[in-house]
């Protein structure tokens, strides 16, 4: 017989141990999830595109292959054997990962490069391969078999368990964001050194394997309840018993719509809030808060709030006498999202307020810089700008195209001479001017905002021959004489930058410092002569920095997690507690299964709603959300909560009905015969 679980603080002991492990499984999973793209794009070489359509790939196969796990689980292995034989293939998944990543696998002649690449992209791939099915495998059975650990009236505990077990995942996901990419910034390597991939791969390797030890440890504390033969034929049945006892129809609906929260969460929070970031400026207080780092405001946030919810919020609710059910929290929680894709919105469209006016569909846009010693006059169709030595318009002058037909540079005592250029439509360009017939137009390659919120430099060199610049370990090769740079790209603070020509004597200072840079500008230095003959520096901006700040974005980052967190917790109670006890497994992971259906239809209504304004996409999110609570309002109005027992009993009475119709023969019919089909 089974020995009395022994217990710590009115829960199972067991559960420490699933809990541990599932920490350990999710920062292995989001540690190795936050290379991916890196490792796509500078160690194999793929462009964005590429490395991006990967990337969803690999994330949408980790959200189907739950099914399969489930399957396995609930049908043949049992929760406990299919998590540990997954745990085994996902832990080799992680290993060869970290493999592909060595560089001297293949680098034979020791030059710092593979030298065949497709044994690296192959191995990577086979071990995505085992690590989607790994994850995926293990995922619903995981928070399943933790359920499994609870006896009868222990429901308060195993609500507990399941806000423990979420928690567990969000801690474990938040620390591998900040400590994996601290890791890859190292650098290692026996024949050439740099950047530290097999490092970076290895430790969650390494974590998933502790995971693994450490859920056979606690193997002698576990219930084990047993597989029920095959699970498909039962849910068929159990669909037939639901449609005949109009019983459990409604609740058949439910899994389906947890994933509009999630795909809501995977693609926005992440990608596209994250690009709304770069838009704005990250000084808050004393913290410089880069963009891609305004996500783990999500994963903070839900550490907090998960407590808080359990502790707080809900016992507040229940002295207030409201009955707060599973359902309506759900449509709380659903309410919560909508709300955050307005505050997204809102700050939208204060961000675009902002933003510079870039030229559109066939427009051009000029800027005259004047690094000569007189004053110059330059005349475009429509208007005429005068500019003292060493200054600039003060912004870009709008043309169409095709109307921008005569420019015509003078200055006192000298004729005009005209500016023959072939103007690209849908770029800005600077017009240098230094000289009564000397000009250069230079098409400036921005028109946008920089990326990453960086902020964009480039130089111009006023001396006769050309110079190098070096600037925070970035060079400018070559600035030949009256000409710009290209834009390179740093981000926000002071950098110290040197000037290296053969015309700088020795005797003259040659370094400088930046001002300080902010997030998502961009400036053009002009290096010019003092009397002294020694360089000297002059500073013009192009793009303002960004002004919104990033703080404005924690309102719809704090929506989103309650709404999250109210949620997604109650959505796992929920399907597990409204589940027959053989099916708890694949419910859990029709649960996961709709998240990626979930992806599915973000990549469509993102790929076919091409917004021109941001911020309308945004509304339609929200709008779309606050349809699906609406109909689970109406859902949650209408649904009967069922004791899963009592459902079996009444399954199983029906059951032998049909089989003592059949055949009375065996009128003492054991409620096992017909599960070993």
């Amino acid at each position: 017989g089974m020995s009395v679980p022994q217990s710590c603080f009115g829960y199972p002991l067991s559960i420490f141990f699933i809990v541990v492990n599932e920490f350990c499984e999710r920062f292995s999973y989001y540690g190795m999830r936050a290379l991916l793209i890196l490792y796509f794009r500078l160690f194999i070489g793929w462009n964005d595109n590429l490395s991006t359509a990967i990337y969803h790939t690999f994330v949408a196969l980790c959200y189907l292959t739950p099914i399969l796990g489930a399957l396995i689980a609930d049908s043949w292995l049992g929760k406990f054997k299919t998590i540990v034989s997954l745990s085994i293939v996902y832990t080799i998944g992680q290993v060869v990962m970290a493999v592909s990543s060595i560089n001297d696998l293949t680098d034979f002649d020791h030059n710092g490069t593979p030298n065949s690449m497709s044994v690296h992209v192959a191995l990577s791939m086979i071990g995505l391969a085992l690590i989607a099915l790994g994850t995926g495998g293990i995922k619903p059975c995981v928070s399943a078999f933790g359920g499994d650990q609870f006896e009868e009236g222990q429901e308060k505990q195993r609500n507990r368990f399941f806000s423990i077990f979420y928690l567990a995942i969000n801690a474990g996901s938040l620390l591998s964001t900040i400590i994996t990419p601290m890791l890859r910034v190292q650098q290692c390597g026996i024949h050439s050194t740099q950047a530290c991939y097999p490092l970076a791969f290895g430790v969650p390797a390494a974590l998933m394997a502790v995971s693994l030890i450490v859920f056979v440890m606690g193997s002698r504390m576990y219930k084990k309840l047993k597989p029920q033969g095959n699970v498909m034929a039962k849910v068929v049945k159990c669909i037939g018993f639901a449609i005949k006892n109009r019983f459990r129809h409604r609740s058949k609906k439910f899994p389906k719509r947890e994933h509009w929260l999630d795909w809501a969460k995977e693609k926005y929070d992440g990608s596209r809030w994250t690009l709304q970031a770069t838009t704005m400026n990250g000084q808050i207080g004393l913290l410089k808060i880069q963009p891609d780092q305004m996500q783990t405001v999500n994963a903070i946030l839900i550490v907090i709030m998960v407590p808080i919810m359990d502790a707080v919020v809900y016992p507040l609710i229940a002295k207030c006498g409201l009955n707060f059910t599973s359902l309506r929290k759900m449509t709380v929680g659903m309410f919560l999202a909508s709300m955050a894709f307005v505050a997204a919105a809102i700050v939208q469209v204060e961000i675009d307020k902002t933003l510079p006016v870039f030229p559109k569909g066939n427009e051009v846009q000029v800027k005259v810089l004047n690094i000569g010693n007189n004053s110059m006059s330059v005349s475009f169709p429509g208007t005429t700008v005068t500019l003292d030595q060493m200054s600039q318009t003060h912004e870009f002058l709008t043309f169409d195209v095709n109307k921008l037909t005569s420019i015509n540079i003078s200055s006192a005592g000298s004729p005009a001479t005209p500016v023959t250029y072939n103007f690209e439509q849908g770029h800005r360009h600077t017009l240098l001017v230094w000289g009564p017939s000397h000009y250069r137009v230079v098409k400036d390659g921005l028109n946008q905002k920089p990326e990453k919120g960086e902020n964009g430099v480039r130089f111009v060199n006023t001396f006769d021959e050309s110079f190098n610049v070096t600037m925070d370990g970035k060079v400018y090769i070559d600035v030949t004489s009256h000409n710009a740079s290209a834009y390179q790209f740093f981000p926000s603070g002071a950098k110290s930058f040197i000037v290296h020509s053969p015309e700088i004597s020795p005797q003259c200072k040659n370094n400088f410092t930046s001002s300080s840079l902010e997030f998502g500008s961009a400036f053009t230095y002009v290096i010019t002569r003092k009397e002294d003959s020694c360089p000297d520096l002059k500073i013009f901006e192009d793009i303002s920095p960004n002004t919104i700040n990033m703080a404005l974005q924690i309102p719809q980052y704090f929506l989103i997690t309650c709404g999250e967190v109210v949620f997604s917790v109650t959505g796992l109670e929920f399907s597990y507690s409204q589940a027959p006890s053989n099916m708890k497994s694949v419910l859990q992971a029709g649960w996961l299964l709709t998240v990626a259906v979930g992806n599915i239809i973000v990549l469509i209504v993102a790929g076919a709603g091409q917004f021109s304004e941001q911020w309308a996409e945004y509304v339609l999110f929200a709008g779309l959300l606050l349809a699906v609570c609406i109909i689970f309002a109406i859902m949650a109005r209408f649904y009967t909560y069922i004791n899963p027992a009592e459902v079996e009993a009444q399954f199983d009475m029906d059951e032998k009905k049909k089989y003592l119709g059949k055949d009375s023969l065996y009128p003492k019919l054991d409620t096992d015969v017909q599960t070993q089909m």
